[in-house]
């Protein structure tokens, strides 16, 4: 048997096993719906890990609240004791207790077994720590939810971003397979033409030469879109095997940045999240200035106890004890402690504020940038697709020329080749617009309209 006999089986075998495997696997992995962008973000808004994370933070910041409310309810707590003791402590008292001055008396007090059982309530009546820990903490939720927010921005843009990179690479198929067709209908002709002697094999070769090249670029794209579809994936936190499916679209709504221009750097949540935090740091120096201020409060205890020398016996019965107070503690000096981590407080705020001073300049500079782009881009794309209806023109005057024979097939080939290179421009371009829209929306703090 000859080896070419033996591939020719084997593709045969193959293609069998292909047709009957295939319907079982289209029934075990149902094609998945398209999504739309929207599709996308509500999906990543459900599943995303990052999302998730902040969202038990926030939750965590609750359960502080309650937990700071909880230190000024009253609280209870029952104690219970038994000792046994082997050898009783022994005390020396002076003989002159009992009539024998000069001399020591050892005396043992006490029973082998004590027992003691009872209750002990503490409520609080005063203290400035108490209610200013309570207002922080409130703030600090307040901060958690600002950081969820900040994530889902975050995956927002991510998500946003990788979707329009695949919008233009699936673009950028089209123009490939575009110009895979037109070579090769021209590469039919020209073998037919070579096969009557009309043309040289050097212009055959030179046709597949550019194919090959084209289709090496398919391969490189379809590896692109692959990967880009994973990191798609990833943002939205779904699993790799899973199918992903996306809906035509066209992108970004033009709408989006429709109105005034001027952005203000309130609105972005990095802003929001440095004003919570400087407003933390300013409960944390009320903080340590209540500590200066007394502090009150009120205690109780209930308690029976007994003596024995035998644990269940004796006749000795139980004897109770109860107590009620109230305590009062007055700081007086620590060493001006307190006076220290104030100052430091203070700087700290100060280092909040140059950060929100930076994130308004860098709004300023991300919204220039990005209307600049956004003006650019629109210039360039009007340009560019007047360049394509351009080489669009060369290329059929080129093609149509060589078909009479007057032109030869290096100026089609060139004319091909210029006309991919400007609608790849033109859809780099088109990227490069939404892009600049997505930045936009980011730099205004108004990336969450993708959401809406």
């Amino acid at each position: 048997m000859t080896y070419t006999t033996h591939m020719t089986k084997h593709f045969v075998l193959s293609g069998l096993l292909l047709l009957l495997l295939g319907p079982l696997r289209a029934q075990s992995l149902p094609e998945a719906s398209p999504m739309t962008l929207q599709d996308l973000i509500t999906y990543a808004l459900k599943n995303n890990e990052d999302i998730t994370k902040a969202a038990y933070d926030e939750e965590i910041a609750l359960h502080r609240i309650q937990e700071v409310k909880g230190s000024g309810l009253p609280q209870l707590s029952a104690t219970g004791k038994l000792e046994y003791y082997p050898a009783l402590p022994t005390q020396i008292l002076p003989g002159i207790l009992v009539g024998q001055p000069g001399t020591d008396i050892p005396v043992q007090f006490g029973k082998d077994w004590n027992a003691q059982g009872g209750l002990q309530i503490t409520q609080l009546l005063f203290n400035k720590n108490f209610f200013v820990g309570l207002q922080a903490a409130k703030s600090t939720q307040d901060l958690y939810r600002l950081r969820r927010e900040m994530s889902q921005e975050q995956v927002v843009y991510n998500i946003s971003s990788a979707y329009l990179q695949i919008l233009q690479t699936r673009e950028q198929f089209a123009v490939i397979d575009a110009n895979l067709k037109r070579l090769e209908q021209l590469q039919q002709i020209l073998q037919l033409q070579y096969e009557n002697d009309l043309v040289k094999k050097v212009d055959v070769n030179r046709l597949k030469v550019n194919r090959v090249n084209l289709e090496n670029q398919k391969q490189s794209l379809t590896t692109a879109l692959e990967q880009q579809q994973n990191y798609l994936k990833f943002f939205m936190g779904m699993p790799l095997e899973q199918e992903l499916a996306l809906s035509e679209s066209e992108g970004l709504s033009e709408t989006i940045i429709a109105g005034s221009l001027a952005t203000d750097a309130e609105q972005k949540i990095e802003y929001q999240l440095l004003s919570k935090q400087r407003e933390l740091t300013d409960y944390q120096i009320r903080n340590i200035r209540a500590g200066y201020y007394p502090s009150l409060a009120a205690y109780g205890n209930y308690s029976y106890m007994t003596q024995r020398n035998e644990l269940f016996g004796d006749g000795i019965p139980w004897f109770k004890t109860a107590v009620v107070g109230v305590q009062l503690n007055i700081p007086l000096f620590d060493g001006f402690q307190k006076r220290s981590q104030v100052r430091m407080a203070e700087l700290e705020i100060r280092k909040v504020e140059e950060d929100m001073q930076k994130v308004e300049k860098n709004t300023a500079v991300e919204t220039r940038n990005a209307i600049s782009q956004l003006e650019n881009s629109l210039r360039t794309i009007q340009a560019q697709e007047q360049n394509v209806a351009l080489a669009q023109e060369v290329f059929d005057t080129s093609n149509q020329l060589y078909k009479e024979g007057i032109s030869p097939l290096t100026d089609l080939l060139e004319s091909e080749v210029a006309l991919r290179e400007a609608q790849t421009n033109l859809n780099n371009e088109r990227l490069k617009y939404q892009l600049a829209q997505l930045n936009y929306l980011r730099a205004a703090g108004q990336i969450n309209t993708l959401i809406k």
